[in-house]
């Protein structure tokens, strides 16, 4: 195996073996807490722009399964296990997860202690990386690290977006029912589970890019709106802000993820980075009104500052248990609500499923 290093802005360096493609992958370093999962982090638009390390020592070990992919390809800068299985046990799978690596241009990294880096993340917080596997030397990469773009203040979504509208038609498996509604769904780097839930609760699904005007999702006659989850920081996504803001009290409105954090924007409030993120299938949400506790899955790196809202009867009706940062919001008199982490899972808990439901009863029933 070929050396590779993971360099942090720093100073801080993990010495390892090549993993995937050869070359070099600059993004914001952040670590996942789930135990699987693996094909649907790599294919999820939202880790646009980040370095990804697993926590879970053991990454492969049930190889790339045809249908598992959250979207049409894979979108994150690196990937950093402690080991990538050489061996396989999945009568579903087709190859092994390091050549999957290679042929979709991903630049990873195996062999260091993931411990120690998940560590380092808690304590001192997201940082700036490079993952390289041909420029070994660290002075060389710190030089190319300080040049290479961070993710605040860029706007990640205009390069996972959908290029033209398209409709969605498949569900969950075994739950295909005649559509009742029609939804259009604001294409931030949506994944394929959100589209199958939708399809689920009985929704005719078009999705658009992110692009489009409130004038252009108007004129297709929607029963409701969803804006979908997506990657980095949501204050440049200015477009879609503004597209939500012109939509507010026209139509029933679903946020999820970056989704939610548009609609606070767009609600007249404020977005904030998070010291380390929220990645993984484990975080404790509580509902503020009926007091139960679902095991959700999240990534994300940016909050909805509740507190700079300003609209009239917008509230807080989720938080993390872990830290007391903001799940969700809601503003009945305006027919919209979101929440900060992912109902569909994919990977992950399915505690919060009945969200999609209630954005269907919101439209009618």
């Amino acid at each position: 195996m070929s050396k590779a290093i993971l360099l942090l802005e720093d100073g801080t360096f993990f010495e390892g073996e090549a993993l995937g493609a050869e070359g070099e992958a600059f993004g914001e370093v952040v670590f996942n807490t789930s135990l699987t999962g693996y094909q649907e982090v790599l294919t999820d638009p939202s880790y646009r722009g980040q370095i990804v390390s697993m926590t879970y020592p053991l990454i492969g070990n049930y190889g790339i399964v045809p249908g598992d992919s959250e979207s049409r390809g894979t979108w994150l800068s690196g990937f950093v296990v402690r080991e990538a299985s050489r061996v396989r046990s999945n009568w579903r799978s087709t190859e092994d997860l390091g050549p999957w690596l290679s042929k979709n241009g991903v630049v990873g990294i195996q062999g260091i202690d993931t411990r120690a880096l998940a560590r380092r993340l808690r304590i001192k917080g997201s940082a700036h990386g490079v993952v390289s596997s041909t420029d070994l030397d660290r002075s060389s990469l710190a030089g190319k690290l300080a040049m290479a773009p961070r993710i605040v203040g860029r706007n990640l979504v205009r390069e996972v977006t959908c290029a033209r509208p398209y409709q969605w038609t498949e569900p969950v498996a075994g739950t295909a029912r005649e559509p009742r509604h029609r939804v259009v769904v604001l294409d931030c780097g949506v994944k394929h589970a959100i589209l199958r839930h939708l399809v689920s609760a009985r929704c005719s699904v078009t999705v658009v890019p992110a692009g489009a005007t409130a004038e252009e999702i108007l004129a297709m006659k929607p029963d409701g709106l969803l804006i979908s989850n997506g990657p980095g920081d949501p204050e440049p996504v200015t477009e879609v802000v503004e597209t939500a803001r012109s939509l507010l009290g026209k139509l029933p409105i679903f946020g999820i993820c970056l989704g939610h954090q548009v609609l606070g924007l767009a609600l007249g409030g404020r977005t904030y980075k998070l010291k380390f993120g929220h990645h993984g299938g484990n975080h404790p949400v509580k509902d503020l009104d009926t007091g139960r506790i679902a095991i959700t899955s999240q990534n994300h790196g940016f909050n909805v500052d509740m507190d700079s809202l300003r609209v009239k009867g917008t509230r807080m009706t989720h938080v993390n248990l872990y830290d007391g940062t903001a799940e969700g919001l809601e503003n009945r008199d305006l027919a919209l609500f979101g929440v900060q982490y992912h109902p569909e899972a994919a990977p992950g808990p399915h505690d919060s499923s009945g969200l999609f439901a209630r954005f269907a009863a919101m439209m009618g029933g």
